[in-house]
């Protein structure tokens, strides 16, 4: 069994509306609550940084799958929306939606497009971020798939 360790270091210098910063490996950025939840949007938040890990991780995990089956795609690109509720005072990550846009390459076949689906799918219940926020977080899909023209 191989682990792998991450660290992050964290500085805060005040109170709830302050800005600190985090350091871990080549993440270097301030941190603040964002102005939705009335901070002072500086830099990045935890919301921002937990949708970006979700995200992250779904479309490397995706494209090293297409890769390993050599599905060929002429682009791979995604959107990814990060629902967080406040109901009475309490603020719940409540869903993450991947909205990933696959274009094959010219010529792709019907079966390859449906190979393409099998892995966005696959993907994201193989990606590490997607597994450990599992029955916290809902993350739903909604694949768009082209062939180039």
């Amino acid at each position: 069994m191989a682990e792998h360790l991450f660290h992050l270091t964290a500085k805060w210098p005040g109170g709830r509306n302050d800005v600190g910063t985090i350091e871990a490996g080549q993440l270097k950025t301030r941190v603040s609550i964002p102005p939705e939840m009335d901070g002072p949007g500086i830099g990045t938040n935890p919301d921002e940084m937990l949708l970006g890990a979700a995200a992250t991780c779904y479309i490397i995990t995706l494209a090293a799958m297409m890769e390993r089956s050599k599905l060929e795609k002429d682009q791979l690109e995604m959107e990814s929306v990060g629902v967080v509720d406040v109901t009475n005072g309490v603020i719940t990550y409540k869903k993450i939606i991947h909205k990933p846009h696959i274009i094959l390459k010219l010529g792709a076949t019907d079966k390859e497009i449906a190979l393409a689906q099998r892995l966005a799918e696959k993907a994201e219940n193989s990606c590490m971020i997607s597994r450990a926020i599992q029955g916290n977080v809902s993350v739903e899909l909604v694949t768009n798939i082209e062939i180039a023209k």
